[in-house]
């Protein structure tokens, strides 16, 4: 982190997640002063589960309960949730975009050249995930390899830490773009938890934080809030710019699970990059993936499901991930966040359900069970077309949202690179004007 006292840039960044990153690596690649203010710590990863919870188990920080005891999870640490998600790189629906006049392939086609963005080799498929897959394609179901944001050369295989954080570089996070962002200039503030946007004559011309304990006020010609779809509703709300109640959605996910007896040795071990391969049903709104977790993670959702019977076979339990396009509902809060699942989301989970169910039975599994639901992906809070233009600003002038809130419609997709995207289109955008 830079020690410098300087307190006016160009742009200030709130949120070093995808959106934010790339917005703040492209404004500092074009020559502009750029603060990166992050509310977690920049500490290096370790991968393990206490660090995992401590960024992302917080209740009301970093987890909420909803009244239908559904889990959402963000992860406040330098990165944003990058740094526990599992790597998985979805191409953003052309259409969803091009109805609001916004074409991502310029910046798409830049990112693919620069991410290291492919699927798995074949050493990298963990024996579960292939088994899970062999499974699917016996039914005909298109089970096919995912675009993930790992280096193939640096993963070890039997790892776990893909969800807690990967410690050996191997899996790409957010934190790889603030780096080259502090390479060409800007400055990042962690801990520096942003209170309000600053306005005079109707302009934004900065945010107060408190850095440090104390309270400062940074000054820049641009701000953009990429605090997430829950933390920039909540900041425009506290700076009294919310147009409207923020509804949103949340990607909701269940883990389908079941044990298998006849693994070999090699197979026996429940340590894999999850979400190598999966299926997408994108028009009913139902996605299902392999997904292999720690074991403590599995006994949490064993526990959750009430199947005290199955908290000793994760070495021998294969995993299924169903998650659904959800409607957009609920509401964001100062203090709470609250959602429930519609008849319309229960009728797409049970049929997600039923299709995991099919491939764990054809994978010889017995003692088949799915966790509760728990969101995977909040957004749509501060829509385009809604709460911001296509350029991302919103009518604030001077004031620019770029995170998983401003997704248009509901979402049901991994939104990494479509935030990569985004970031990269709003920080081109923002460099023609200081121009």
């Amino acid at each position: 982190m830079s020690n410098t006292p300087r307190s006016s840039f160009d742009a200030i960044v709130v949120g070093t997640g995808p959106g934010g990153a790339s917005v703040a690596r492209e404004l500092a690649r074009g020559g502009a002063r750029v603060a990166m203010l992050e509310q977690g710590s920049a500490a290096p990863l370790r991968g393990s589960l206490g660090q995992m919870a401590a960024m992302a188990a917080v209740p009301g920080k970093g987890a909420f309960i909803h009244r239908d005891a559904s889990l959402l999870v963000r992860a406040i640490t330098l990165g944003g949730t990058s740094t526990i998600n599992f790597a998985t790189a979805a191409p953003p629906p052309k259409a969803m975009f091009a109805a609001h006049g916004i074409d991502l392939d310029p910046a798409l086609a830049e990112l693919r050249a620069e991410l290291p963005m492919a699927p798995l080799p074949d050493n990298l498929v963990g024996p579960m995930a292939a088994r899970i897959m062999a499974a699917a394609r016996g039914l005909a179901l298109p089970w096919a390899r995912l675009d993930k944001l790992i280096r193939p050369e640096s993963c070890r295989s039997g790892c776990w830490r893909c969800v807690t954080g990967c410690p050996y570089g191997a899996k790409w996070t957010a934190r790889d773009f603030v780096d080259e962002a502090l390479r060409h200039g800007a400055v990042l503030r962690e801990r520096a938890r942003v209170t309000r946007v600053l306005v005079e004559e109707g302009r934004a011309i900065g945010v107060e934080a408190v850095v440090d304990g104390e309270t400062q006020r940074l000054r820049a010609g641009r701000v953009v809030l990429a605090a997430g779809g829950i933390g920039s509703p909540r900041l425009l709300r506290a700076s009294g710019l919310l147009l409207k109640p923020a509804a949103f959605f949340s990607d909701p996910v269940v883990a389908v699970m079941g044990s298998v007896d006849d693994l070999s040795a090699d197979e026996i071990g429940g340590a894999e990059v999850p979400m190598a391969a999966g299926a997408s049903w994108h028009a009913d709104g139902i996605a299902l993936a392999d997904l292999t977790l720690p074991q403590a993670m599995y006994q949490a959702f064993a526990l959750q499901a009430g199947r005290v019977d199955r908290l000793l076979a994760h070495r021998r339990t294969l995993s299924i991930m169903v998650k659904i396009r959800d409607g957009i509902g609920g509401s964001v809060g100062q203090r709470w966040v609250d959602k429930t699942l519609q008849p319309a989301d229960r009728e797409k989970f049970d049929r997600g359900i039923a299709i995991a169910r099919s491939i764990l039975d054809r994978a010889g599994a017995h003692h088949v069970f799915a966790s509760h639901h728990f969101a995977a992906h909040p957004g749509g809070s501060l829509r385009i077309g809604e709460q911001v233009d296509a350029g991302l600003a919103t009518s604030t002038p001077g004031l620019y949202v770029c995170d998983a809130s401003v997704i248009p419609e509901p979402w049901g997709l991994p939104p990494t690179l479509t935030l990569l995207a985004l970031g990269k289109r709003l920080g081109k955008q923002l460099s023609r004007v200081r121009a």
